[in-house]
């Protein structure tokens, strides 16, 4: 009988020694996740970071650029306006004349 209790104290002692190498497992497959799911964050982070550089470079880019477009836009309207302008003071010298004498021409004829 003595022996049979020794047995069944071996088991027990088996049964606790594998329980706590199954804890030991379980616990460094837990560390072992979290080391990598700590590590995806940290290269998320690091992409996003990229990311958001490239973007904002891309930005500030676009940003000079139409700023230096601008500047060529309004240099090309005030030419165009310059244009404009001086075509219609020379229409007006050529028509003046004969609008000065169609004036004068209704507001000197009577009418009955």
């Amino acid at each position: 009988m003595l022996m049979a209790s020794n047995r069944g104290q071996g088991g027990i002692q088996q049964l606790l020694a594998a329980e706590h190498e199954a804890r030991q497992i379980v616990n460094a497959a837990k560390n072992e996740k979290l080391a990598r799911l700590k590590q995806a964050k940290e290269e998320a982070e690091k992409e996003i970071s990229e990311y958001r550089g490239q973007v904002e470079y891309e930005f500030q880019k676009k940003l000079a650029e139409s700023s230096g477009d601008s500047g060529a836009n309004v240099k090309r309207l005030e030419q165009e306006t310059e244009s404009k302008i001086s075509h219609l003071k020379t229409e007006a010298e050529r028509i003046s004349q004969d609008v000065v004498s169609m004036l004068l021409k209704h507001v000197t004829t009577v009418r009955n």
